[in-house]
């Protein structure tokens, strides 16, 4: 259960960085590219990926190009939902997103879907209706914004769970596909932030820079957590996901509250208190 708060704890971290990054003048593109470095560096160090796969047969590469794009895309959805929505909702719409995979896996993948499991998307997308009803965002000058960008991190999300489902069925190990992701998203980044500088939006600075290696290591941190968490407890899958689900939109809405002093209305905390049961019933194993 360790590895299960830590993983819990690095994915909260990460919304609570980009939450901070304006008030640091910490430049939020930047830094989700340099994040790319860090994960990029640390996969090669902790998994020793053997790269020599991706010159066979079969490898998944439309899978690859798809996450590279939406990577970066979605970091930056993401840190744009903190900024209006706020990280209750940001965390609670990026873990609901589950839900959506859960029913593409029924539709797309062949998988079997029970009664519960069914109840959980229904009561998920219930969730969903009520966090991003107007109102409720820590500077919800514009409501639209805050109801749009949660739903965007959940569609995001859900899409690239169905992209890492495409890559794990062609039989691409996990630690490849990761490496291979995170040095394309890398690329890609990099090429928006140079883009970017070309025109005058930006300057690369130092303090973007560490910025962005902090959130890798908090991102590689929720992911290598996560992975050892599935490797001790190998026979208890549902354990390590309803518990690092619901763990995440629990300390998100704690941290988001009690530490940002997000404003959230009764409606809105009913929704996230849904998606708990949600996320329960979904996960049951």
């Amino acid at each position: 259960m360790t590895y299960i708060f830590l993983a819990i704890l690095c994915s909260v971290l990460v919304s609570v960085l980009l939450k901070l990054a304006r008030r640091q003048q910490v430049d939020v593109g930047q830094a989700i590219a340099w994040n790319y470095v860090a994960t990029s560096l640390l996969t090669a160090w902790i998994f020793h990926p053997s790269m020599e796969i991706l010159h066979g047969p079969g490898v998944p590469w439309v899978g690859l190009i798809g996450l590279c794009v939406l990577l970066p895309a979605i970091f930056l959805a993401l840190a744009t939902s903190v900024r209006h929505a706020g990280i209750v909702r940001s965390d609670a719409a990026q873990r609901l997103s589950l839900l959506i995979s859960l029913l593409a896996a029924f539709l797309l993948f062949g998988e079997a879907i029970n009664a519960t499991k069914f109840a959980g998307i229904v009561l998920g997308l219930v969730a969903l209706c009520c966090m991003v009803w107007r109102g409720g965002a820590d500077n919800a000058g514009d409501s639209k914004q805050a109801w749009l960008w949660p739903v965007v991190v959940l569609a995001g999300f859900a899409a690239i769970d169905i992209l890492f489902k495409h890559v794990a069925q062609a039989g691409t190990p996990f630690a490849v596909s990761l490496q291979a992701m995170f040095a394309l998203a890398l690329v890609v980044s990099f090429a928006i932030q140079l883009w970017r500088r070309a025109r005058g939006q930006m300057r690369f600075s130092l303090r973007s820079a560490l910025g962005g290696l902090l959130l890798g290591l908090a991102n590689f941190g929720n992911i290598v957590f996560y992975v050892r968490a599935h490797q001790a407890l190998p026979q208890q899958p549902a354990l390590v996901f309803s518990s690092m689900n619901l763990g995440v939109v629990a300390l998100g809405a704690l941290v988001g509250t009690l530490v940002f002093r997000e404003k959230l209305s009764r409606l809105n905390l009913a929704g996230v208190a849904l998606a708990v049961v949600a996320i329960a019933l979904a996960t049951r194993a």
